[in-house]
């Protein structure tokens, strides 16, 4: 339908609003947008978990064009019912609004695909488009228009009117969520990049979403008026905010470039750092996400990570070695016990034969001969105390079997009498 034959139908809906018979058509209007409604909540249905990622899609286009589509059909069955005995002219303009909010929606959904984190604004989206397109369609656009240009506020020595401040607003909008879905769609791309280093990723992608964001600024300043000079003084005021109170926030921002370009603290590494060790998760420019063995996140500011030693346990390598202490009697076959504990250690899945496990006598202590059990993993993300756990339980098992003692601390104790020679001469001296 063309935008003057859509003014004709107005202007015959007009026409009918002056008629009692109206009534007949807000009737059936209102009843088929209710069954229009109940159908698609009837309707609604979810893809399997397992289903194909065409199939999903094809399920979430169907649940978003469910109620125009029955709303447009079930009005087109009223209107060639009620067709025979009154105008439907109210019917035929809430057809052509519900077609257009069907292929709204269907658009907006293959944005949603194509540039993704737009789930949350989907619906306000597609709402306002298709508000303003019946605004316009109604002929309603143009004098709404006029009020908000004819609304007008001053603010120093410009004036500023009411769709002045909203056009503007609009198109920053716009400028920004293109810069960032660009830029989000650049960064998949770029994390796929098997050729690149994961922290060349990441700086690249987080350069290109700042440029991006500066150049949308860049373009859309000068489109809605304003003076690209005053940027200057907008640089002015954020460098003394920086001297005053924002330095802090600008270093983390620069310690996490230099973090990214180094590669000093890398994805997957394993590191201690201000009390915290675990997994380094996640790498931004303000901050890096540490995980812990035990599943707690910690998130460290990138200044303190370029500022403090950190302990990074596989920078260059990520075998890690582990002791396991153990200690015999000294009547013990120490050999045997050294050998046992070699072999103990290699039938762990987790140790490696490269380095092999190797077995010492660290120390002659007071109540036993104590034995070092030296292991090497190359797995650290996945705990290492579950490792020393069942080597330990083995060696109890196998000491145990073999009769090798495990001593614990024995203590003489004299019990000196009050006529011993060393007694008197205590109580002497008391």
């Amino acid at each position: 339908m063309t935008e003057n034959q859509f003014g004709v139908l107005l202007t015959d809906l007009w026409r009918d609003l002056r008629e009692p018979a109206i009534l007949w058509q807000v009737g059936t209007l209102a009843l088929c947008l209710a069954l229009a409604w109940w159908g698609a909540r009837l309707l609604q249905w979810r893809a399997p978990d397992q289903s194909t990622e065409t199939f999903k899609r094809s399920a979430a286009v169907l649940r978003r064009l469910l109620f125009p589509i029955l709303g447009v059909l079930l009005l087109a069955v009223g209107r060639a019912v009620l067709g025979g005995w009154h105008s439907t002219n109210l019917l035929s303009v809430a057809i052509s609004l519900l077609g257009a909010l069907a292929a709204i929606r269907f658009a907006t959904y293959l944005l949603r695909i194509a540039y993704g984190q737009l789930e949350r604004f989907e619906r306000w989206i597609a709402g306002f488009i298709w508000l303003v397109l019946a605004l316009h369609l109604t002929g309603m656009l143009p004098s709404i228009v006029a009020w908000m240009v004819s609304v007008e506020f001053s603010a120093g020595k410009y004036r500023f009117s009411l769709w002045a401040v909203l056009s503007a607003l609009v198109w920053v909008v716009l400028a920004l969520l293109v810069a960032h879905w660009t830029g989000a769609a650049l960064e998949a791309r770029l994390m796929r990049a098997e050729s690149l280093h994961s922290s060349l990723r990441a700086v690249f992608a987080r350069a290109i979403k700042a440029l991006l964001t500066v150049i949308a600024v860049l373009v859309v300043l000068p489109v809605l008026g304003v003076d690209l000079t005053v940027l200057s003084v907008f640089g002015g005021a954020l460098g003394v905010g920086l001297g005053l109170g924002l330095q802090k926030i600008a270093s983390n921002y620069l310690s996490g470039f230099i973090i990214l370009l180094d590669r000093s603290i890398r994805l997957g590494d394993l590191i201690t750092v201000d009390g915290q060790h675990g997994e380094v998760m996640r790498i931004t420019t303000r901050y890096v996400v540490v995980r812990s063995l035990a599943g707690i996140e910690s998130i460290i500011p990138n200044d303190t990570l370029v500022t403090t030693t950190v302990l990074n346990h596989s920078y260059s390598d990520r075998k890690v070695r582990l002791a396991v202490k153990v200690q015999v009697g000294y009547n013990s076959d120490v050999p045997a016990a050294l050998a046992l504990l070699v072999e103990i250690a290699r039938r762990h899945e987790r140790v490696l034969r490269q380095p092999e496990p190797t077995a010492h006598v660290s120390l002659l202590a007071d109540n036993g001969v104590e034995l070092e059990l030296g292991i090497w993993i190359e797995d650290p993300e996945r705990g290492s105390l579950n490792v020393r756990s069942d080597i330990s339980v083995e060696i109890l098992r196998e000491f145990g079997l073999r009769g090798i003692e495990i001593p614990f601390p024995q203590r003489e104790v004299r019990v000196l009498q009050g006529n011993s020679p060393v007694a008197q001469g205590y109580s002497a001296k008391g």
